[in-house]
């Protein structure tokens, strides 16, 4: 296995300061970021820097690896990672990361860590189940910070509509243990809530799947649906029940209500993520005609003559 000079890949000499340290990283940070650079080489040549910066801008993992320097597989041989009294203890020490175990990610997880690296700070803690490891992600090209947490564990949980209203609780199995989980208010199908560090100090990552409820549709915070009216309740208005994800209230319907009016109930909707506000019930009136008999069809004839209503078909043409 080859040796890696993180000093060459940052491009600093080994008397170099921290701050020389970080200044080299955050420039080919800059420069071979995914997100501006496209070159496939350019990916390979970030991963090397980060890997680079995660040692050298410890201390303790900058002594370890000039202390060994390009010998190291020489003390392997001798003992290195295999028990000895020499404890070069876990990589867990690199600032700014998520921390995760090395036992339940892969390298593809570890952000590409070369086997050198593996080998090199894993080994000697204890093998491959040994301590936790951080993982930096450079900076941005606005020169904030800012981590790329990476899912040791995903699940699915399955929420209703009721539950999107107030918020829920689900118990999740995960590599053999039961974490609770809850689901904030609000949440949209496909949303996923993160929980930092739950699965051996890797992050386990829900999505949250909604389950279709038949009265509504919803639009964004906002829920749609149909509200049947009866002929006298339309004509005459009425105090009727109104369905909501929790439960109904009464709504008062005003004389003369016309069939597919639309009435907005504010704040019966979903909580609005992020904000204390409520979207709206927006119910649109289908008036149900009664099937008349010939006696009920006599006793209605004179009411409508003596109430002539205009024609609906004169705006036709």
């Amino acid at each position: 296995m080859d040796y890696k000079d993180y000093y060459a890949i940052l491009g600093v000499p080994k008397t170099a300061s921290q701050a020389e340290i970080k200044k080299a990283y955050r420039k080919l940070a800059r420069e071979l970021h995914p997100d501006t650079n496209k070159d496939p080489e350019a990916e390979k040549r970030f991963k090397d820097a980060n890997e680079a910066h995660a040692v050298l801008a410890d201390p303790e993992k900058r002594k370890q690896y000039d202390e060994l320097g390009a010998n190291w597989q020489a003390y392997q041989q001798t003992g290195f990672g295999s028990g000895g009294a020499t404890d070069w203890g876990g990589f867990g020490g690199a600032p700014g990361g998520t921390r995760w175990s090395y036992r339940t990610a892969g390298p593809e997880e570890m952000g590409g860590f070369s086997d050198f690296f593996r080998q090199f700070f894993a080994g000697g803690g204890g093998g491959a189940t040994g301590g936790a490891y951080d993982y930096v992600d450079l900076s941005d090209l606005t020169g904030r910070s800012r981590q790329r947490s990476i899912p040791s564990a995903q699940a699915t949980a399955e929420v209703t509509l009721s539950e999107v209203a107030t918020g829920g609780e689900r118990m999740v199995n995960v590599n053999g243990r039961r974490l609770h989980v809850k689901i904030p208010a609000g949440v949209g199908d496909g949303s996923k809530v993160k929980l930092s560090g739950a699965v051996d100090g890797g992050d386990l990552v829900i999505t949250v799947r909604v389950k279709p409820d038949p009265r509504f549709d919803r639009r964004g915070a906002d829920l749609h649906a149909d509200l049947p009216l009866t002929l006298a309740e339309a004509l005459l208005g009425a105090e009727v029940p109104v369905p909501t994800p929790n439960g109904s209230v009464r709504l008062r319907i005003r004389p003369n209500t016309q069939n597919g009016q639309e009435i907005r109930v504010k704040n019966r909707g979903l909580p609005k993520r992020g904000s204390s506000a409520k979207g709206d019930l927006v119910l649109t009136t289908r008036v149900v005609l009664p099937k008349l008999d010939d006696a009920a069809r006599e006793e209605l004839e004179p009411i409508l003559a003596s109430n002539p209503q205009p024609d609906p078909r004169q705006k036709l043409s």
